[in-house]
């Protein structure tokens, strides 16, 4: 049965009471393991927890009314930080609150015009090496808060990790997560330990977020300064929530609007920006942990924006006290779960090419910690070898006919800017018979350098007074020829 547009995004909303309970135990996990990524990345972004909290609840809202891929968790993310850290160095808070509204219009904008069909040139090989770059950057961002401590954080991270994967053997009523950080605030609250807490990294929210217009001058010079900020922001955020997306559709075997998520994370963004934070988008970390305990609709999303505030202010004394070794229990097995192990097999099994490209799209992100570049590189590299394979697959054969004194050239393939050049060198221009005839029945004619290089063999034959007749150019090419180059189809049959 084919849904209305209405009448799925009721189904988005509902799925019982059974699912209505998933829904809001699996974003309150989702909550718990955005805080203190939020924090570590407004520290990054160089402004105080609060903006990137009060960020990700407002995003968190906003996107779960109007997002168009249910399920998954938006806030203030690593990659717009990095962007936005400059600014905030040069010029302060108030130039980046700027700079999210104007970021979340273009991203309306992106939305509007379709401009998510980019997606489309993102191979697989590359969302592989995303994934995988992402589950490493994960549990890498662990790895400081393990580091000169006691073993008493050894030995809760242990706890937790071994309460999420044993737990779920008993009882899957409510996710393992959730039960990790309840037993090991108890117990750190009970037995009092030398271990981190979420009070140790950063000042929390102690009141909700209020509407204010940035205090930003407007005038085209200050313009300028916050445009190309806006712009990379709003980019590389709609390259990040798309490339979740596209994991959660993997995931869930669903379908979403891109779409629909780009102009909804914008409308997210306007609003985060006129209540005092920072620009974000989706948090594949989060979004995979939601999914896989349960979350599939919007509930959880709300949830989980929604919880955000509700623990940080009235439960502020009691979250504060949450260890932080739950939280990095939670994140590994997040970055475990997020990791394509199987990609490893495939490194044997599949060309080396998409071996290549996810292994360059890994490292690229790895060394950066810039998921533009990662997959900028990805999609260079799958462009580049794409083009090197075509242009093999490209052939001019050739034959003679004495009794006409004719030379045949028979070409297959695509014929564009990487194999023109390929094409014109297979002609002999110091051949000796009068006539030549070219069979492109089994060629296509891509872009206008494929037909200046035909129109150039042509001229050049004829130039030399041969004879040239060209046969079987299928409707597009002879559209192309037409409008580019009418002269080459005298002769034409």
């Amino acid at each position: 049965m084919i849904l209305t547009p209405w009448a799925r995004y009721r189904a988005e909303w509902f799925d019982g009471a059974a699912g209505a309970r998933r829904e809001v135990l699996a974003g309150m996990v989702g909550t718990f393991a955005l805080i203190p990524e939020v924090i570590a990345f407004s520290f990054v972004a160089g402004v105080d927890p609060e903006v990137g909290l009060f960020a990700s609840f407002v995003i968190g809202i906003v996107i779960a009314f109007a997002g168009g891929r249910p399920a998954m968790i938006s806030g203030a993310a690593g990659s717009v930080a990095l962007v936005a850290a400059a600014l905030v160095h040069a010029h302060g808070l108030q130039y980046l609150l700027a700079a999210t509204l104007l970021a979340g219009v273009f991203q309306i904008v992106f939305g509007l015009v379709k401009l998510d069909v980019l997606l489309r040139f993102v191979s697989r090989s590359v969302r592989t090496g995303f994934v995988n770059a992402l589950a490493i950057l994960i549990f890498s961002a662990q790895v400081p808060q393990m580091l000169g401590v006691d073993w008493h954080t050894y030995a809760m991270i242990a706890l937790g990790l071994a309460i999420i994967y044993l737990l779920p053997k008993l009882t899957t009523a409510i996710p393992s997560p959730l039960i990790c950080i309840l037993v090991l605030t108890g117990i750190s609250v009970a037995v009092p330990m030398p271990i981190h807490v979420i009070a140790d990294l950063g000042r929390l929210p102690t009141s909700l977020p209020s509407f204010h217009l940035p205090a930003f001058p407007l005038t085209l010079a200050a313009l300028r300064i916050v445009a190309p900020y806006a712009f990379a922001m709003a980019a590389v955020g709609l390259l990040e929530s798309m490339m979740t997306a596209s994991v959660v559709d993997d995931l869930t075997e669903t379908t979403s609007s891109k779409a629909q998520e780009c102009t909804g994370l914008g409308l997210a963004n306007v609003a985060a920006g006129l209540f005092g934070g920072i620009a974000g988008c989706g948090m594949i970390g989060q979004t995979v942990g939601n999914v896989r305990y349960g979350g599939r609709g919007r509930l959880s999303t709300l949830v989980a924006g929604v919880f955000l505030l509700v623990v940080l202010v009235p439960l502020r004394p009691w979250v504060a006290q949450v260890p932080v070794a739950a939280l990095v229990a939670i994140m590994i097995m997040v970055s475990v779960s997020t990791f394509s192990w199987g990609s490893l097999a495939d490194l044997a099994r599949h060309p080396k090419v998409s071996g290549v490209v996810m292994l360059a799209t890994v490292a690229v992100t790895v060394a950066t910690h810039d998921l533009s570049a990662g997959v900028a590189v990805g999609v260079l590299l799958s462009g580049v070898f794409f083009a090197f394979k075509v242009t093999r697959l490209m052939r001019v054969a050739d034959s003679y006919d004495e009794v006409t004194d004719t030379r045949i050239y028979i070409v297959s393939g695509q014929i564009f800017f990487a194999s023109a050049d390929i094409f014109a060198d297979r002609f002999d221009l110091r051949d000796t018979a009068r006539n030549v005839r070219i069979d492109l029945t089994a060629a296509h004619l891509w872009d206008v350098t494929a037909i200046g290089a035909l129109e150039t063999v042509v001229d050049k034959l004829r130039r030399h007074g041969i004879a040239v007749e060209l046969i079987g150019l299928n409707e597009a090419s002879a559209i192309l020829v037409d409008r580019h180059a009418p002269l080459i189809r005298e002769g034409l049959a």
